[in-house]
């Protein structure tokens, strides 16, 4: 079952992507050479965006459940897979990289936000923003 899982091309992603580009942004896709290969680099910006599933990593919200069986099991995957983004984090704003996660939970799921708003805090994160920013779905817009 896992091995038909997406780590590429999600529909979180493709949205992102669609948006951004008309938005005239341009950018490289999936970058090995960089921590935790991220799904869009912006090499002119130095910025780098990730974009995760709320289940395969962990995140605090309504979209994450641990499975029922194997609970160990599943609890020490999706921790690792915690710690690695952290750890690729790190690696890139000590690079000198600006890192945006995007949660999957922004565009998906009953606390998403509105795909325009999304968009817009992206981009204006890749005009002038912080080292390190978050976008969340829930009642305060992952702010």
């Amino acid at each position: 079952m896992m091995a038909g899982i997406r780590g590429k091309d999600t529909r979180p992603e493709m949205i992102l992507r669609r948006g951004l580009h008309a938005r005239g942004f341009r950018f490289r896709l999936h970058v090995r050479r960089l921590p935790g290969t991220p799904d869009l680099v912006f090499p002119g910006r130095r910025a780098v965006i990730f974009v995760h599933g709320c289940f395969w990593h962990g995140h605090d919200c309504h979209m994450f459940r641990l499975p029922a069986t194997r609970r160990e099991f599943w609890r020490a995957k999706i921790e690792g897979n915690a710690a690695r983004d952290v750890a690729a984090e790190d690696a890139l704003v000590a690079d000198g990289w600006r890192v945006l996660t995007l949660w999957e939970c922004a565009l998906k799921g009953r606390e998403r936000l509105p795909v325009e708003a999304v968009l817009d805090r992206a981009a204006g994160w890749l005009v002038n923003g912080p080292a390190r920013e978050t976008i969340a779905g829930g009642a305060n817009g992952g702010f």
